[in-house]
């Protein structure tokens, strides 16, 4: 491991991202499983948040379960969540187009948003594995009306076993084209996640640490803040694009079971 590694002393949570970090597709790295061993031993816990807003926190558990891993729903955060308490808390009552997966549309109508496919407040724009191009002409013609427009998370590609393909990012980026129109996105690394974070765990940012793949997303959402940002190699962040790049994580290690290992030599 690399970089300001003696900040890890301190930190009491482990935020976990997933795809990249402690699997691979549906492949669990073979590593996972004893680096979460090594953190409970620790004395510290951990809990697993994603961008990925194409699924829903049930159908990360079960995935989970497939694996191997059981944990209570609490400890499964997911952008999809950070985006609806704001839509709670900042239009209540408002009515959205949610361009998105049936899991994104349910955590919807779970938190009693009415879907409008008609005449919405708001465009919701999320990682849509079903995607039309009547959902984007429609998403597009609302905006173009005065919709407002938001993006569950910001990430352009999601790594699959194999390469990538287009997320959320990318379908927003589209929209921009084609109205002019950027919008506010609200997983990793926005200000609104690790708020969320924080305060559904009842955490201090110098307390907590961020492990992920990616620089512009689970990297960068410590920014400006007292959290620990860890990069692992192991999945989107390859040594070129960290040594192009200008944000920078506080420590560096290839995979998360050299995290583990150093958990179990300095407790």
């Amino acid at each position: 491991m690399k970089g300001q590694i003696e900040r890890l002393k301190d930190v009491k949570l482990f935020v976990l991202d997933m795809d990249g970090t402690i699997y691979l597709g549906d492949r669990l790295f073979p590593y996972t499983k004893d680096f979460l061993r090594a953190i409970q031993e620790s004395g510290r816990d951990f809990c697993f948040f994603t961008n990925n807003s194409s699924r829903n926190r049930e159908a990360y558990l079960a995935k989970l379960h497939r694996m191997g891993i059981e944990v209570p729903p609490e400890k499964m955060l997911i952008s999809n969540h950070v985006i609806l308490r704001w839509l709670r808390e900042n239009r209540p009552g408002g009515r959205a187009y949610v361009v998105g997966t049936e899991p994104l549309l349910a955590d919807f109508r779970q938190e009693g948003i009415e879907l409008d496919d008609h005449g919405p407040d708001y465009v919701v724009l999320g990682f849509d594995t079903s995607l039309t191009y009547d959902k984007l002409a429609k998403a597009c013609h609302f905006i173009r009306n005065g919709a407002e427009v938001f993006g569950v998370n910001p990430d352009w590609n999601c790594p699959v076993e194999g390469g990538f393909v287009p997320d959320c990012g990318s379908i927003a980026a589209l929209v921009r084209a084609s109205t002019g129109v950027q919008c506010e996105f609200f997983g990793k690394p926005s200000k609104h996640t690790l708020q969320y974070i924080l305060d559904v765990c009842g955490k201090q940012a110098q307390e907590v640490a961020v492990i992920g793949d990616r620089l512009y997303t689970d990297i960068a959402v410590t920014k400006e803040s007292e959290a620990v940002s860890v990069l692992v190699l192991s999945g989107e962040t390859t040594v070129d694009m960290l040594a192009n790049s200008e944000i920078k994580p506080d420590v560096i290690a290839e995979n998360v079971g050299e995290i583990g290992a150093y958990l179990r030599q300095n407790g």
